[in-house]
C-alpha cells in the first residue's frame, strides 16, 4: 500500500514538471485565476508593488535597491523558471478574473520530496486589493494543485504574530496553528518570531479538475 502511494506521488511529481503539451498551468478560482509570471507582466507588477510599498514592506524582507527595475524582474523570472524545473518552487501571479488585473502572488517554496512531501506557502497582495477575499479565493484554488498535481502531503505557512489578517486567512482555509518559531525569518531587517501553520492533505477538501 505504501509502495503504491509513493508511486502515485512520484507520478504527480513528474506532472508537476512536465505539464501536458508543455502548457503552463492556469488555476481558476471563483473570482481569480493564477498563472506563472511572464516578462510581459513587468509593468503591471512594478506599478502594483510600487504603490503598495508601504503596505508590504513591514511583512517582507528588505527590498533591494533595484527591486522594481526591469533587469531585476528579468532575473526574478529566470530564477522562477529554474526553480520550477528543479521542482524546488512554484510561483504564481494572482489576477482578477473579471478584468485580468494583477493583484498579487503566491509562492510554493522549499518543496521537499522523499518522506517529507511538503512545501511552504507564501503570498502577497497589493494594498488596494487587500481584505476583499481575493487571496482567500486564490489559496483555496491553489490547494488542489499542491495535493493533487504536485502530490504533496503537507503545506506549511508562517506569519508574524501581529499579522492578524493573515492568521485569520489561514485559519479560515483550514490551516492549523502549530506553534511559534523564534526569530524565524529576516523580515524588514529584523529576525522575527513567526506563528507556524500547516494544512495536511487529508484535512483539505480537494476539488479535482480545477487546474
Amino acid at each position: 500500500m505504501a509502495t503504491a502511494r509513493m508511486k502515485t506521488r512520484t507520478m504527480a511529481f513528474m506532472r508537476g514538471l512536465t505539464f501536458p503539451g508543455g502548457q503552463q498551468p492556469v488555476i481558476h478560482g471563483e473570482k481569480v485565476y493564477l498563472r506563472y509570471p511572464r516578462i510581459s507582466d513587468y509593468l503591471s507588477w512594478a506599478r502594483l508593488r510600487s504603490e503598495s510599498r508601504e503596505f508590504l514592506t513591514k511583512w517582507e524582507p528588505v527590498w533591494a535597491e533595484d527591486e522594481l527595475t526591469r533587469g531585476a524582474f528579468r532575473r526574478r523570472i529566470k530564477r522562477y523558471h529554474k526553480e520550477t524545473r528543479l521542482d524546488s518552487a512554484y510561483v504564481f501571479f494572482v489576477f482578477r478574473a473579471s478584468d485580468d488585473m494583477l493583484m498579487g502572488g503566491c509562492t510554493l517554496s522549499n518543496v521537499r520530496r522523499g518522506v517529507t512531501q511538503c512545501c511552504a506557502l507564501g503570498y502577497w497582495i497589493g494594498a488596494r486589493f487587500a481584505r476583499k477575499g481575493y487571496m482567500h479565493d486564490a489559496i483555496k484554488a491553489l490547494i488542489p494543485f499542491v495535493f493533487t498535481t504536485l502530490g504533496l502531503h503537507r503545506i506549511e505557512a508562517a506569519c508574524l504574530p501581529e499579522n492578524q489578517p493573515s492568521r485569520n486567512l489561514l485559519a479560515k482555509l483550514g490551516f492549523r496553528e502549530e506553534g511559534i518559531a523564534r526569530r524565524y525569518l529576516l523580515i524588514n531587517g529584523e529576525w522575527s518570531d513567526h506563528v507556524l501553520f500547516a494544512l495536511l492533505e487529508d484535512e483539505a477538501a480537494i476539488d479535482q479538475g480545477r487546474v
